[in-house]
C-alpha cells in the first residue's frame, strides 16, 4: 500500500448506548474507533455505509448545523440497526501553523 493522501480530517465514534447482546458484533457503551478515512477494524459495515455520508459532509467543508444541530463537528446517531447508538465528533488534523491541511505526498505512478 502506497498511501499518498495527507487526510486532514480525524473522527472519533464512540459507542453511548447499547450492549453486546444487541448489536451482531458485540459492540457496547464505551467502545470507541478513531480513524480519518479508512474503515476502522471491528467497525459494522452497514453503520459505517452510513457514516461514510457525514464524513464526508465534513471533508467537504460543511458541518453538522446545517442539519440544525448545535455543533459544528459532533452529532449522535443510531447504528443501521438501531440498536446501538454512536457519538460522532470529526477534529482537524494533519495542519500547519496558519490551519491549513498539509500538502500530499507525490502520487505513484
Amino acid at each position: 500500500m502506497q498511501k499518498w493522501v495527507t487526510e486532514d480530517w480525524g473522527f472519533e465514534l464512540t459507542v453511548t448506548e447499547g450492549k453486546a447482546g444487541h448489536c451482531r458484533l458485540g459492540l457496547e457503551k464505551g467502545d470507541k474507533f478513531i480513524f480519518s478515512y479508512e474503515c476502522p477494524a471491528g467497525m459494522c459495515p452497514k453503520t459505517m455505509a452510513q457514516l461514510y455520508t457525514w464524513c464526508e459532509v465534513i471533508r467537504c467543508g460543511g458541518d453538522f448545523t446545517y442539519r440544525g444541530l448545535k455543533e459544528k463537528y459532533e452529532m449522535d446517531i443510531p447504528c443501521a440497526d438501531g440498536c446501538i447508538k454512536f457519538h460522532l465528533k470529526a477534529m482537524p488534523i494533519n495542519r500547519g501553523e496558519n490551519g491549513q491541511p498539509m500538502p500530499n505526498k507525490p502520487r505513484p505512478e
